[in-house]
């Protein structure tokens, strides 16, 4: 069957070779582990449940989970594997099911949410996107997933297509998180502070775009309002393969300041921040070719 499940529509045969993603249609993971690096509401105090999928539709250059991005390290799962996986980490104690870069393997996700929920898995199921995704592809979760995490990368064009080979991102990816937003409105923690339900957008401010940060900014207002849960991230950290200008460089602290109090002037009330300290190689996860628990 020919591939449509995200924006590209390359039309591949997944079962018999790599679609854009480098994804054929088994899903392939490389790390599967309790992960304490979100946003508080979500790594908690036990752990955010995370499931790392091999492959990505995007190809950000400056991507720091470059390791991954291709599709070829991992190990493939099958949907009782994924299945029994969620099941595992939920007895670990962690707060939810992470997963990152789910896009391409929408159908074996699914299934294996449906398996899982069966079997009584009851913690709350995390989407974690970049938001390159169709429509349909969202209303192929609804009921499933609790809790959003869409990136929004950029507004302008230029930069989408330059970086991440996506001029239209930005019409793409907005339609998509209204649909989150439809599914399961706004962002809600629990009395302890841990997300149960609900969107929260991220963006990462990157080094010399503080101007497209200030356009995805104004975007979120005007779409969403005020109120809007949001993770403003300082953490860009340039990697070797990248060198395009200007993101062969890190973010400066003046950059991050002035998105932040951009992004303040403009309202936002429920915003995360982080402190430049947050750069560095700690964010990306040790990956391998065999997941164990």
């Amino acid at each position: 069957m020919s591939c449509s499940v995200c924006p590209r529509n390359c039309q591949i045969d997944r079962t018999a070779a790599c679609g854009f993603c480098g994804c054929s249609s088994v899903p392939r993971i490389a790390r599967a582990a309790l992960h304490f690096d979100e946003e508080p509401c979500i790594s908690g105090t036990n752990g955010s449940g995370t499931i790392f999928f091999s492959g990505c539709n995007l190809k950000c250059i400056f991507c720091q989970n470059m390791a991954i991005q291709d599709g070829t390290l991992g190990e493939p799962f099958t949907v009782e594997r994924l299945a029994e996986t969620m099941q595992k980490l939920e007895a670990l104690g962690a707060h939810n099911i992470n997963l990152v870069t789910p896009t391409p393997h929408r159908d074996a996700i699914a299934a294996a949410l449906r398996l899982a929920k069966k079997n009584g898995l009851k913690i709350p199921v995390l989407y974690n996107t970049n938001s390159y995704e169709t429509v349909e592809t969202i209303r192929a979760f609804e009921g499933l997933i609790d809790i959003y995490l869409p990136d929004l990368k950029y507004v302008d064009p230029k930069l989408s297509l330059k970086f991440s080979r996506a001029a239209d991102y930005f019409d793409v990816a907005i339609k998509a998180i209204e649909e989150m937003f439809r599914q399961v409105g706004p962002m809600v923690c629990d009395e302890n502070g841990i997300a149960v339900r609900g969107v929260r957008i991220r963006h990462l401010v990157l080094p010399g775009c503080v101007y497209d940060t200030r356009q995805v900014l104004d975007a979120i207002k005007a779409k969403f309002g005020t109120d809007c849960p949001i993770s403003l991230m300082s953490q860009f950290t340039p990697i070797p393969q990248c060198t395009v200008k200007p993101l062969d460089r890190p973010l400066t602290r003046r950059e991050y300041e002035s998105a932040l109090d951009y992004c303040l002037s403009l309202g936002f009330t429920n915003v995360y921040t982080q402190e430049l300290t947050s750069v560095g190689a700690s964010f990306t996860p040790p990956f391998s070719d065999h997941v164990e628990l």
